[in-house]
């Protein structure tokens, strides 16, 4: 398939993950900052569905960078707006050391410089079904990875000062928004493993011709509605916090 032709569907199912991200962080600022129920943020149903859409947005970014021409702009220009979001957060007493925008940032940068190291490499070629069970066999291991990294990460605290952003926190360490680069990036890599099929058009006719226009808009933005968001978020807050 043309890979600068841009598949509706991705941007829809990106479009509804980062409009339920908002809703998460709505939620959020509702609880800790205008004093809601904490049920309203950290509840059986809502708690299990938005780490879901995480990991459907994050897989979707990897296999995303399989239609870039430039994965190393497009992370620097993630990356750029992370600083943004760390040093404005920073001020306001809510700090995102290393949020989504940082991981989707370093990990666009890595596959860009990835695949310049590739393009200069003799790697024999293999028969489409040989290369099918690779791809298997690495999302396999992908999950494997998440699936066994998380506990250690999210319920552990190290003493390693300098490494929140890898996934070892010390006694203190807070990020309002924490995507450590172990365990997502194996997320992002299975997504990238995703991306080749989906470029070799192996996935049915329906999924590159389904048309969903306001959630795809929303999908092609999601850079700027992750940057506004919050912004807006905050005011709203403010603005009911005074009026009380």
């Amino acid at each position: 398939m043309d890979k600068s032709k841009r598949i509706d569907l991705i941007d829809a199912a990106r479009g509804l993950a980062i409009l339920l991200m908002v809703i998460h962080h709505a939620l959020y600022d509702a609880v800790y900052f205008l004093g809601a129920p904490s049920w309203f943020f950290s509840n059986p149903v809502f708690t299990p569905l938005s780490r879901f859409f995480e990991v459907v947005f994050i897989l979707l970014s990897g296999a995303s960078c399989r239609f870039s021409h430039s994965n190393i702009r497009r992370g620097l220009i993630f990356l750029a707006g992370a600083a943004a979001v760390s040093v404005v957060t920073y001020f306001i007493g809510n700090p995102v050391r290393f949020g989504i925008l940082h991981l989707l940032g370093s990990a666009a940068v890595g596959f860009g410089l990835w695949q310049k190291i590739r393009a200069r490499m003799r790697l024999p070629q293999v028969s489409r079904r040989t290369a099918d069970i690779l791809r298997a066999a690495l999302i396999v291991c992908c999950a494997a990875a998440f699936a066994l990294l998380w506990n250690p990460v999210y319920h552990h605290v190290y003493d390693f000062r300098w490494f929140g952003w890898l996934g070892f926190t010390y006694e203190g360490y807070f990020s309002s928004d924490w995507f450590p680069v172990l365990p997502w990036i194996f997320v992002y890599i299975a997504g990238n493993a995703v991306g080749l099929w989906i470029v070799e058009g192996r996935f049915p006719e329906k999924f590159y011709t389904t048309k969903v226009p306001f959630l795809a808009a929303a999908g092609r933005h999601t850079l700027w509605i992750y940057l506004l968001h919050q912004p807006v978020l905050y005011g709203i807050t403010i603005l009911i916090a005074a009026n009380r």
